[in-house]
């Protein structure tokens, strides 16, 4: 068995550690302080640290914590809200009975009210029919009222002339510068054709009226204005003795117009047969003729020679 050969003292190595072991007892001594205050300065900055996390640790654990309970309330508070008790429950249910009570007795008043709405609505109208069917006869009744005044009016400012009249022409004419006239201005006589209105005027002896002059055109239309019909809407015409054929116009002896007081457009000679003329109340006497239909109705004039004439002087 080989064995480990014996070592040799080395007595230089010796001599230097015994030489320099004060001073590496000093100098070891020197690196154990400066190491344990390194030590000590981590140790220190570590419990620091560790004692700042610890701190913001806890603050964040209360804060969850916090935020836990106040959810934790809530949840509570809504589980507690949820579960309502058999007596709450009862209550609520009488509430709600008293509810539908209130609701089916205004329902009924609101039935009630309607109704009556109803019936008020119904003689509300009913009467507002009855006073437009009244209003209308009572218009109906002033405007007969009124014909009536003015057919009075009429005859009575007739009276002096028809006294006269009386003695010289036939009842009913009147009696204007030694000749007869009838205006059938009432309307109890109706209208009446162009050759209807000549034989009711030659029935008395006369004939349709001849409006040859300026001043018979005249008086005729001044009489007519001084005698409308102020309940009429529209001006009256009256046939007088003038007709057209194929645009000749002639009077009843056969004489050709030579000078007629037609209105603006007239005569239009709208008939290619015959035409007739009919004398309306105007302002202006120059335009108080036109043209009509010889069959249209028609209120008329009437003219014959009175009684003075035909008597010996």
């Amino acid at each position: 068995m080989e064995g480990k050969e014996p070592r040799e003292p080395n007595f230089k190595d010796g001599f230097e550690r015994l030489v320099c072991q004060e001073d590496l007892e000093d100098e070891e001594h020197q690196n154990y302080h400066q190491a344990n205050r390194i030590n000590l300065q981590v140790l220190t900055f570590s419990m620091g640290r560790c004692r700042t996390l610890a701190s913001v640790s806890m603050m964040v654990l209360a804060a969850a914590l916090l935020i836990a309970d106040i959810a934790l309330a809530d949840q509570y508070k809504k589980h507690t809200d949820a579960h309502l008790t058999s007596a709450d429950v009862e209550h609520i249910g009488e509430e709600v009975a008293k509810l539908q009570g209130a609701y089916h007795t205004a329902v009924e008043s609101m039935k009630g009210a309607q109704k009556q709405l109803n019936i008020e609505r119904d003689s509300q109208t009913e009467t507002i029919f009855e006073l437009d069917h009244q209003t209308k006869r009572s218009k109906d009744y002033q405007v007969q009222i009124g014909q009536l005044q003015w057919e009075v009016s009429t005859m009575r400012s007739h009276l002096p002339i028809i006294s006269d009249g009386c003695k010289y022409c036939p009842e009913g004419w009147l009696f204007l510068n030694s000749y007869c006239y009838f205006y059938p201005f009432s309307a109890r006589f109706g209208l009446k054709t162009w050759q209807q209105a000549r034989e009711f005027c030659q029935m008395y002896g006369g004939d349709l009226l001849v409006i040859d002059s300026k001043d018979k055109e005249n008086s005729t239309v001044r009489f007519l204005m001084k005698n409308k019909n102020p309940s009429s809407s529209s001006d009256q015409p009256f046939w007088f003795g003038l007709r057209g054929l194929e645009g000749t116009w002639k009077w009843l002896n056969g004489a050709v117009l030579t000078e007629g007081f037609w209105m603006q457009g007239q005569p239009n000679n709208q008939n290619n047969n015959e035409d007739c003329a009919a004398v309306t109340a105007k302002t202006n006497i120059f335009q108080a003729w036109n043209v009509a239909n010889c069959d249209s109705q028609r209120k008329w004039i009437c003219e014959k020679v009175s009684s003075t004439q035909t008597e010996p002087l």
